[in-house]
C-alpha cells in the first residue's frame, strides 16, 4: 500500500451487518483506488461508542465524516479524490 495513500477511519462494532457490509464494500473500492483503511471499535473506547452508538459504521475520509450507515461508492470515490487534490496543493 502506497503511504502517502489517503486513510480512511471506519468506526466499527462486532456484529453489526451493515458494518461487515461497509468493510466488504471497502475492499472492493480499494481495488479501484489506493487508500489506506483503518477500523476502530467503538466499544473499546466509552467516548466512541456514546459518539457513534447509534450511527455505526462511520466513515471519514481525509479526516472528514463522510458516511454513517451505508456508503454510495460513487459519492465515497469523489470525496476521497477531492481530499488527495486538496492534499496535493499544500
Amino acid at each position: 500500500m502506497d503511504p502517502s495513500a489517503a486513510e480512511v477511519l471506519l468506526y466499527t462494532r462486532l456484529q453489526c451487518c451493515l458494518c461487515d457490509q461497509a468493510k466488504q464494500q471497502l475492499r472492493e473500492l480499494q481495488k479501484q483506488i489506493p487508500f489506506q483503511c483503518r477500523e476502530v471499535d467503538i466499544d473499546q473506547d466509552a467516548e466512541l461508542r456514546q459518539r457513534y452508538n447509534e450511527e455505526v459504521p462511520v466513515v471519514f475520509i481525509h479526516g472528514k465524516k463522510a458516511f454513517k450507515y451505508r456508503i454510495d461508492p460513487r459519492q465515497f470515490l469523489k470525496r476521497l479524490q477531492v481530499g488527495r487534490k486538496a492534499g496535493q496543493t499544500r
